[in-house]
Formats: structure tokens, sequence, C-alpha cells
């Protein structure tokens, strides 16, 4: 496939209107989900209940034709739910692996910190190297994978919180909030007969989405962007309010959303600008408080701000 040709970038453009048709209002952030998949990241969704967190995660997966499972997440799921399991059949005597739902293209994980923290590890090793081990064998995941994750931060009850190790792994934390009053009154008359996600139909196929992704990947960096990445996240890694500053697996992240949100600008390079952006969405989730700042109420997103705003952009 040419990418060059404008078919794939115009297919974006459908993916995005596709998606504003079913949660109004959130331009934004429909954009930053779309640069999360084209950088074949996994999301994680943060927000209070019933703001449509679910509901976009779905309307992206139909938007998509490749396979969807989505997984409720509760205090009683296991390891095996997910990544599957070795059936016996008493006819032969012989055992037949049982794929579970991590076996597919977009794994939407509902309420991710209600699950234990050991379900929550099986999900480790898919989300880093896109294969999964199962009984002492190794099983390659369908290419493109990623997570898309919610999580209700307002009831503890019941919920296990996410370890820093598992936070690492997902690209892009973001969260939706409350529509405008002119916006909600929209979705009510949107939602008067039907959800407007039934009639959603693919715009992009399979493997329109995994040369998109390699096309994300070939975007021009310079140099001296690079180093501009790199010295923000060394930023991270020496402010004395942080306990623990942005891995090394963080600053790969923030070069591949750049490089996605310069790619899904039309651009055929990445400025110091797509960095700044995505700092935002990439970083504040991978930094961890000293004990001092967490209880003197110091803001993760503060803290990237005034980092990104003290390191001297490239010209």
């Amino acid at each position: 496939m040419n990418l060059q040709d404008g078919l794939p970038r115009e297919k974006l453009s459908q993916l995005a209107t596709n998606l504003e048709g079913v949660i109004r209002g959130k331009h934004e952030a429909i954009e930053i989900l779309i640069i999360a998949v084209l950088a074949n990241g996994s999301v994680l969704m943060d927000d209070v209940p019933g703001v449509g967190k679910t509901t976009l995660c779905k309307a992206l997966a139909s938007s998509i034709d490749a396979s969807f499972h989505r997984v409720q997440f509760t205090p009683d799921l296991l390891p095996s739910d997910i990544l599957g399991s070795s059936i016996y059949n008493p006819v032969d005597g012989t055992f037949r692996f049982r794929a579970g739902p991590i076996f597919s293209n977009v794994l939407l994980a509902d309420e991710i910190n209600r699950a234990s923290p050991r379900t929550q590890s099986a999900l480790l090793e898919a989300m880093s190297e896109s294969q999964a081990t199962i009984e002492g064998e190794r099983h390659e995941l369908p290419a493109p994978f990623f997570v898309l994750a919610t999580q209700n931060p307002v009831d503890f009850h019941g919920t296990y919180p996410l370890p820093e190790a598992q936070l690492d792994r997902f690209l892009i934390h973001m969260n939706l909030g409350y529509p405008s009053p002119a916006t909600e009154v929209d979705i009510l008359f949107a939602q008067a007969v039907t959800n407007p996600i039934t009639n959603l139909k693919p715009v992009l196929q399979r493997e329109e989405l995994v040369a998109l992704q390699d096309a994300v990947r070939h975007m021009y960096v310079d140099r001296s962007v690079a180093q501009y990445i790199v010295e923000i996240v060394g930023r991270t890694r020496a402010d004395g309010r942080l306990k623990l500053g942005v891995s090394p697996r963080g600053t790969l992240m923030l070069f591949r959303a750049a490089q996605a949100a310069a790619f899904l600008a039309k651009r055929d390079h990445v400025l110091p600008d797509d960095v700044q952006r995505m700092s935002h969405f990439v970083l504040p989730h991978r930094l961890v408080l000293t004990s001092k700042s967490k209880y003197g109420s110091v803001d993760k997103e503060a803290v990237i701000a005034e980092i990104v705003a003290s390191v001297k952009a490239p010209s």
C-alpha cells in the first residue's frame, strides 16, 4: 500500500468522524486515542462513571475491522480467564489449548482495577511484548494488539490500585470529563431512540492499520528533537518531588507518541510542539511522588508542565 496516496490518512478522518458521532464534544480526547492507536500503544481511561469511557472504547473497536474482546474485571477473575488454558478431552486423553480473550486485536479491560494483582499481571507480558506465555509455551498475539482499559478513580471499595510496572506499560493515560451543557443536550436527543454505536460500521481494515503504524515508525525525528525528549525525561529523574521518574520505556513511548501526533497532523517530521503536547498524556502516570509531595498535594501533571516549560526546545 502506498501511504503517500492519501487514502489511509483520509480513513483516519473517517475514524474520527465515527467516534465523534458516538462521543460528542470530546474532539481532543478522540484525537489522543487515535494517536495511541497509530503508535500501537495501550490506553488507560481514568474518569468518573457514566462519561462514556467504555462506550468510546467499544466505538473504536467497532470502527476497526479487527477482532475485539471485552472483559469485565472483577475480584474473582483469574489469569486463565484472560489468557486461556488447556482443556482435557476424555475421549482421546489429550489436552487442547483454548485461547482466552487476550488473543484479539483490541482487548477492552473494563474496570481493570477491580481485579486482583495476580490477574492484572496477566496483561504485563502482552502489553510490552505482544505475546503470552501460557503453561510454559509462548504464544504470539495477533497484530495489531493493544489494550483499552478503564477504571473509576472515585470508588475504592473492592479495587486494587495498578502497580507502577503496569502503569508504565500504558502509552496514554487520559480522561474524558463531563460534557458541556449544550453537548449534554445534544446527547439526550442523539440517544432518544437508539444508541449511535449500534449503527457504526468499520472504516479501517486491520491491514491498513498495520501499514499506518509502520509508517508512523518511519516518521523522521531530528536528533535535536530526540535529545529534547531525553532532557525532559532526565529532569523527572532529578526532581526532588519525585521518588521515581520516567523510565527508558517512557522515553521511547514519548518518542513514538510524538511520531504518531506528527503523522496525524499530516507532517513528514516531528516538531518539539508534538513532544510538548504528548508529554502531558504520556509522562504523568509514570511518576511516583515522594511521601512529602504526595501529602503536600503536589500534582503530577503540574510537575510535567513545569519541567516541559523549563527545558529549552530546539529551534
